[in-house]
């Protein structure tokens, strides 16, 4: 190839890039984090949502998934989205109560009916006001809520199977108040300790036992290291997927649509396998080789709505937890 032709190849080339700069540099990225690892349908549905905004969005937009706590603890990450460190996080409710008090009754003991009542609520005004306290306290907003599955005890050595049987107990929970109070309520040893942790401290005992819904238990294959499954099913779960306010309010309205539209269908998604999923994993396990225990369920919400509630009213605001059992 003669010089003359080598340059007109070389400039067509530095045209052709730079024609492409300013597309390449319009991309955003959204950076998602989530302290679940694995196959989790909480960490698929980021893939799937992803996926979609990138198409619709002509790739404008780039969602990058970080679980398995990639980013830091559950602390860490909602500390990272409301100071704009990443922009996205999906969490348990009850962690936000740091900066909206009565965010935490989302994820109170024996509040919710069914998953139905929970998604009724957080899609209604209670919700609503939720979200506008936290744009407000903290410059974050919440895009949807997930159901995360129903919360069950495991144990590593003790069959546990009235609330009697918890006394003294070492159960690791997450760290926020209500859990506290509700592991105090049974006369357990609450011990706050960040998700990526626990495998481990189950592991090596370091604490008898632990309190998640069964696809978690799965993915995070606690399943491996305790031998007993209780069926409390005490805490019926809402994760948040929120995003920081400035950000969002920096994407165009179109693009705004966009990532809600992906991300409610993502939601309904994730949903419906979670529950697909409780519905087969109790007799997994018992085949893996756990005891399933089905425990005297009356005596352990007694317990608990005798000491959590009366706790937390000046906290989560006097008659909202009336207002969350009168929807319909």
């Amino acid at each position: 190839m003669n010089p003359a032709r080598i340059a007109a190849v070389t400039l067509s080339a530095t045209l052709a890039l730079l024609s492409a700069a300013p597309a390449m540099a319009q991309a955003k990225v959204l950076r998602w984090g989530d302290v679940v690892g694995g196959s989790h349908p909480s960490v698929v549905m980021i893939d799937r949502v992803g996926k979609t905004v990138k198409e619709k969005s002509q790739g404008r937009l780039e969602i990058q998934s970080f679980p398995g706590g990639q980013l830091g603890s559950s602390r860490d990450m909602i500390e990272g989205v409301a100071n704009g460190i990443q922009q996205i996080v999906t969490e348990g409710a009850a962690n936000f109560g740091q900066w909206v008090p009565s965010i935490s009754i989302v994820e109170a003991p024996y509040i919710w009916r069914d998953a139905d009542h929970l998604v009724k609520a957080m899609n209604g005004p209670i919700g609503e006001e939720m979200n506008r306290q936290l744009v407000e306290k903290r410059g974050m907003r919440i895009l949807g809520t997930t159901y995360y599955g129903t919360r069950h005890l495991t144990t590593s050595r003790k069959e546990v199977k009235t609330v009697a049987d918890m006394e003294g107990f070492k159960l690791r929970v997450p760290e926020n108040d209500v859990f506290r109070a509700m592991a105090e309520s049974w006369g357990a040893k609450p011990t706050p300790m960040s998700f990526g942790e626990l495998y481990l401290a189950l592991s090596q005992n370091l604490v008898d036992g632990q309190e998640n819904p069964l696809p978690t238990i799965q993915a995070g294959k606690f399943n491996e290291v305790q031998k007993y499954l209780v069926l409390t099913a005490h805490i019926i779960t809402p994760r948040l997927v929120v995003i920081n306010e400035a950000f969002w309010k920096g994407l165009p309205a179109a693009d705004q649509k966009i990532v809600k539209d992906a991300l409610d269908e993502g939601i309904a998604w994730q949903n419906a396998e979670i529950q697909k999923a409780e519905a087969s994993l109790v007799d997994t396990f018992k085949k893996g080789g756990m005891t399933v225990i089905e425990p005297d369920l009356a005596a352990f919400r007694k317990a608990t709505l005798a000491a959590v509630p009366p706790k937390f009213t000046k906290v989560w605001g006097e008659g909202t937890w009336e207002k969350i059992q009168a929807v319909k």
